[in-house]
């Protein structure tokens, strides 16, 4: 990757953290820019966790400069923007936000497919295979993701364990299948460096949703206990496999004191 190319998707990095900041810490200047109404704190968390997921990710790949491993972060730009910007264009006649959100995502959809062209035909530096339970595990994440992200693009109630209007739960739904598709290119192309990515965003993800999700417990309403138990099962036992295999299997631990 040429090297102001890989400044720029640093810098594009350092955006998305200060976001995924502003909206997990709800900072004003960032909160007003969600184009959605009735967005409440547990919305505005769990989108700030999907930034950070993104970011775990991508710097991943950019530290270990595994270029290789970026297709499935562009795959997932793919999947997520170009249904959020074709369904915020439909809405757009509602506020001027929604349009300017709707031309946002147009461009990061197109970015992602332009940048998805490039990286899928960079060879991995590390030729190391996936571990096979892992491997395993990634397809059970692509199952539910697919469940839980179709179940809410086809507007059904009740599936995530905090309230999300209509058309959010759809916007969040394409979120959920965006992952799917992510996580389903680690089980196809079986690569050590995709799956660290993957891992790297899980974690970064568990680690914003996990406390908040628990502290939900003592106010869920009782048809959403069970999905915020799924829930917090899923954080937990994700989380659990990026710690290991990331920070304590000898075959795959982190070590940057060796990288070159």
């Amino acid at each position: 990757m040429h090297r102001s190319l890989r400044a720029f998707m640093y810098a594009l990095c350092g955006v998305k953290a200060i976001l995924a900041l502003g909206f997990i810490f709800q900072w004003p200047p960032v909160i007003s820019r969600w184009p959605l109404p009735y967005t409440n704190a547990t919305t505005y968390i769990f989108i700030g966790s999907i930034l950070a997921a993104a970011v775990a990710s991508t710097l991943w790949c950019l530290l270990h400069r595994e270029d290789g491993a970026l297709a499935g972060v562009f795959l997932d730009y793919a999947a997520i923007f170009i249904p959020v910007a074709i369904f915020t264009y439909q809405m757009s006649e509602w506020s001027r936000s929604l349009r300017e959100f709707s031309m946002g995502a147009m461009v990061l959809a197109a970015f992602g497919v332009a940048m998805l062209a490039y990286t899928s035909r960079i060879p991995f530096r590390d030729t190391r295979p996936t571990p096979r339970p892992l491997r395993w595990m990634f397809g059970v994440f692509v199952v539910l993701l697919i469940i839980v992200g179709g179940q809410l693009v086809l507007k059904a109630p009740n599936v995530l364990p905090w309230d999300v209007n209509l058309s959010g739960r759809i916007i969040y739904g394409w979120m959920f299948l965006g992952a799917a598709t992510y996580f389903a290119y680690g089980v196809i192309r079986p690569r050590w460096q995709n799956a660290g990515g993957q891992l790297a965003g899980f974690l970064a993800y568990d680690l914003v949703l996990i406390v908040p999700f628990v502290l939900m417990l003592q106010s869920v309403r009782p048809e959403k206990l069970p999905h915020l138990i799924t829930y917090i099962t899923v954080l937990i036992v994700s989380a659990a496999l990026a710690i290991f295999y990331l920070f304590i299997n000898p075959a795959t631990r982190v070590q940057w004191a060796a990288k070159t």
